[in-house]
């Protein structure tokens, strides 16, 4: 899974994610892509400001900082119970992607029936959510599952 910084020609900025690299290109030259707030499929892609490794890529060697250490106890638990909960999430709620806002708002009022649900937001989407009373809980992807963790 990647995930892309995106913006529309009206300059709304959200993220969108992927299976893939070819997965994006295909989606955006099919119009498959559209912003969450103005609905434009003129998308393009912004510099995001991290990436996240995938595979057993080689990784570039760390600078040596003596600041850099290893992991504290609880760090590492804290790591394990953040791991926890996302694969919870992921197993238990409906992945509705861009569309979060919008399925929010409708459970919210009643017009859909109630259920957990997970997906992407903008500032502004998550700033209309608080203005409505919805409460949001923003939980970070973890790194992949290390081929040495349990």
């Amino acid at each position: 899974m990647i995930v892309h910084d995106l913006e529309c020609k009206n300059g709304h900025i959200f993220e969108g994610w992927f299976d893939s690299g070819s997965s994006f290109e295909g989606q955006i030259k099919k119009g498959l892509v559209a912003c969450p707030v103005c609905d434009d499929t003129s998308i393009v892609r912004r510099p995001s400001n991290f990436g996240i490794k995938k595979g057993n890529r080689p990784s570039l060697p760390m600078p040596s900082d003596e600041r850099l250490s290893p992991m504290t106890e609880e760090q590492t638990m804290m790591a394990h119970i953040g791991r926890k909960l996302y694969d919870f999430i992921e197993k238990n709620f409906d992945d509705v992607g861009c569309d979060f806002t919008r399925e929010a708002l409708k459970i919210h009022y009643g017009v859909s029936e109630p259920r957990n649900i997970r997906g992407v937001s903008t500032v502004a989407e998550e700033k209309l959510l608080k203005e409505e009373g919805i409460d949001v809980l923003k939980v970070p992807i973890p790194p992949e599952k290390d081929s040495t963790d349990a």
